[in-house]
């Protein structure tokens, strides 16, 4: 090329996620069976939508006004609906005009980061969900700035190294929480966020909160939402439908922006994405149109019971059999429907291996795992899928120095979720012992 065209945080843009689905594809083409444990989408996992919310969706679709443009920050209707619910907790005080709709969190996070002055930084968890972490780093053209969650303390940010990450960092603008958790399933009590917001308060920072799981609290836990503790500090709360309703494919999700006036450059800041969705025109009319239809609806809060209890089950039979494992550290899980197990340190090598009968399959493996600079668990991520089809992500994927895996508790046979479970203890156990 004439000019290098290359942006300057292109190699920050991993999702290991969806990346070793294409490995689990090759290994079904070779004969092999595999359970996608990997991708949080409970449809895909056998999640059945309600008939009441279908019949919402099918008697919008056969309205004309559900395929036309929405207002550039949404449909007005439903930004009140969220508004209205939010200042019903009588904490801070929105209006529909501090809403704003994009076609999925995705599609938010790439606004809210890459909007931000190129020097900004946002310093994030570690492990942290890797589209924050991506357009984090991208946006600045260097690794993504972080604060460790601690495996040994229920997966809690250390506060100490993020109160000394932000003092010595004049960098770093703003903080990210993502609570309920992902990747690790943590849910942050409302003391841990209280001390964050007195952090942020201290360096004159704004504050992001990724609350997409907010609704799916469990084990007798509960939190905060970000509007009830932010007192005055800028802040931007991103929601969406995709876990809650759940509608991934709806590509539905929205900010709320606080105390927006209490800063001039955040709230010139904010104006930017605005404007930056008036380029793009607006989001996707049809789901904005479902949401006060179903959140309203008689049946949504006992649907919502029932997933909490499934996911509560589901943690638990998941914790009773990791937990017994020689050599990981496990931590029940608490909200959304994720659980991280990493290894003990020193615990893994680049010479232990996992029985593979399929020479095909085993080739391919073998392969994978000779690739220079490979991360030791994702050698054990690619021996756990060729040997067992159980598919799950490294949890070194997820912008931390720690050794595991990330693998979700959506299968919803009782039984083969057991198997799975009990599969990955007994594998643990054969590459530690290899």
């Amino acid at each position: 090329m004439r000019n290098n065209i290359v942006h300057i945080g292109a190699q920050e843009l991993t999702y290991e996620i969806r990346a070793i689905v294409a490995i689990a594809e090759k290994l079904n083409r070779l004969g092999m069976k595999t359970n996608m444990e990997n991708i949080g989408d409970p449809v895909a996992k056998g999640e059945k939508i309600p008939l009441w919310m279908k019949k919402i969706v099918a008697d919008l679709a056969m309205k004309d006004c559900s395929y036309g443009y929405s207002a550039t920050k949404g449909v007005l209707e439903t930004r009140q609906f969220l508004a209205d619910m939010t200042n019903k907790r009588g904490k801070t005080q929105i209006t529909a005009e501090d809403i704003i709709f994009f076609n999925g969190l995705g599609d938010a996070i790439q606004k809210v980061y890459g909007l931000l002055r190129h020097e900004a930084r946002v310093i994030g968890p570690s492990p942290t969900y890797s589209t924050h972490s991506s357009a984090e780093g991208s946006h600045a053209g260097q690794k993504p700035v972080s604060y460790r969650l601690d495996p040994d303390n229920q997966w809690y940010p250390d506060l100490d190294d993020l109160y000394l990450s932000v003092k010595y960092n004049p960098a770093i603008s703003g903080i990210l929480i993502i609570n309920p958790d992902n990747p690790t399933g943590a849910v942050y009590p409302e003391r841990i966020l209280r001390e964050i917001i007195d952090i942020a308060k201290e360096f004159n920072l704004f504050v992001i909160a990724d609350e997409i799981y907010r609704n799916l609290v469990y084990n007798g836990q509960s939190t905060k939402p970000i509007s009830d503790l932010i007192d005055g500090i800028p802040a931007i709360a991103m929601r969406g439908i995709s876990k809650d309703f759940p509608w991934p494919g709806s590509r539905c999700g929205w900010i709320e922006v606080y105390n927006a006036d209490s800063n001039p450059l955040f709230k010139r800041y904010i104006q930017s994405i605005v404007d930056s969705k008036m380029v793009e025109v607006c989001s996707t009319t049809l789901p904005q149109k479902a949401i006060p239809l179903i959140m309203s609806h008689p049946e949504y809060p006992v649907y919502l019971n029932e997933r909490r209890a499934n996911y509560e089950k589901a943690s638990n039979l998941a914790y009773d059999i990791l937990k017994q494992v020689p050599g990981i550290k496990v931590n029940r899980t608490n909200g959304a429907f994720y659980m991280s197990v990493v290894f003990e340190a020193d615990r893994l090598t680049h010479t232990q291996t996992l029985p593979i009968k399929n020479p095909e399959v085993r080739n391919l493996v073998e392969e994978l795992v000779s690739q220079r600079g490979i991360a030791p668990d994702k050698r054990f991520v690619y021996y756990l899928l060729g040997s067992t089809g159980i598919c799950v992500v490294p949890i070194s994927s997820f912008c931390t120095p720690e050794q595991g895996f990330r693998i979700t508790l959506l299968e919803k046979n009782e039984k083969e979720f057991t198997r799975i479970f009990h599969t990955i203890a007994e594998s643990i156990t054969a590459y530690l012992n290899s």
